[in-house]
C-alpha cells in the first residue's frame, strides 16, 4: 500500500456484496470510511466464475444435501484481490469451523495494516480452497448463519473501532468490555438523577474521582 493509504484496508470477497451498502454507511464504520482511516473494498466472487452462467457451486461429491462453493472462482478471487496491492495482508475466511474471535484477536488485526475476508454460503468451501490458500479460519460464535456476511461484518466492526482515530475518545476502545483487563464494563448512568423510582449512586455524583474509579471496579460485570 501507498504512504497515503488509509492505516486499515480490508478487502471482502462474497456472492453478495450489495449486503454490506447499509452497514458501511452507518455508525462508527461509516465514520471510519468517511474520515478515510479504514478502507474497504467488495468483490463479487462470480467475477472469477468461468462460463456462460458463471457458477459459483455445484453438488457435494458422495452426496448429501445442499451446495457446496467451488475451489476454481475462489481460490482465482482470492489470489487476484491480494496480489492486485502489496502487502497480501491477512488472509481469513469466515468459519464455523475457525477459532473463535475475541477482542484480542481484533487487537491485533487491527494492527496488520490489510486484511482479506472471505464469505461462505451454502454448505461451505471446496476443502481445497482451505488446502490451497492456508488462510485463518475464523468464528464468531456457535450458532448457524445463512453465510459469512454477517460475520465479516462483526469482524469489521470489532477491528475498526481499534484503529487509532476512528472513536472519539481514544480511551474508549481501552475502558470498555473486554478491554486489557479482560473484564466487562461497569454500569453506566445518565440523566435524569432519578427515574421511576431509581436513583443514580450517589458517589457518582461526588466528584470523587478515586472513589468513582474505586466504585467502577468493583461494579465490573
Amino acid at each position: 500500500m501507498s504512504p497515503a493509504s488509509p492505516p486499515l484496508r480490508i478487502d471482502i470477497l462474497t456472492l453478495f456484496p450489495g449486503l454490506f451498502a447499509g452497514f458501511l454507511g452507518e455508525s462508527i464504520v461509516g465514520r471510519a470510511l468517511a474520515k478515510e482511516l479504514v478502507a474497504v473494498h467488495l468483490w463479487d466472487i462470480r467475477e472469477w466464475a468461468e462460463g456462460r452462467h458463471k457458477q459459483v457451486d455445484d453438488r457435494p461429491f458422495g452426496g448429501g444435501p445442499g451446495m457446496v462453493l467451488m475451489a476454481p472462482p475462489v481460490v482465482a478471487a482470492v489470489e487476484a484481490v491480494r496480489s492486485a496491492v502489496e502487502p497480501p495482508g491477512e488472509l481469513i475466511v469466515l468459519s464455523p469451523q475457525g477459532r473463535r474471535f475475541d477482542q484480542a484477536r481484533a487487537a491485533e488485526l487491527a494492527g496488520k495494516g490489510r486484511l482479506t475476508l472471505v464469505c461462505g454460503r451454502y454448505e461451505g468451501f471446496d476443502e481445497r480452497v482451505v488446502e490451497i490458500l492456508r488462510p485463518e479460519l475464523l468464528s464468531v460464535g456457535d450458532f448457524v448463519l445463512s453465510g459469512g456476511e454477517p460475520a465479516a461484518m462483526v469482524v469489521i466492526d470489532a477491528v475498526a473501532r481499534l484503529v487509532p482515530g476512528v472513536l472519539g475518545d481514544a480511551e474508549s476502545a481501552v475502558d470498555e468490555s473486554f478491554g486489557p483487563d479482560g473484564g466487562l464494563e461497569y454500569p453506566h448512568y445518565t440523566r435524569p438523577r432519578d427515574y421511576r423510582g431509581l436513583a443514580v449512586p450517589e458517589v457518582l455524583l461526588s466528584g470523587d474521582h478515586a472513589a468513582i474509579a474505586r466504585w467502577r471496579r468493583e461494579h465490573r460485570r
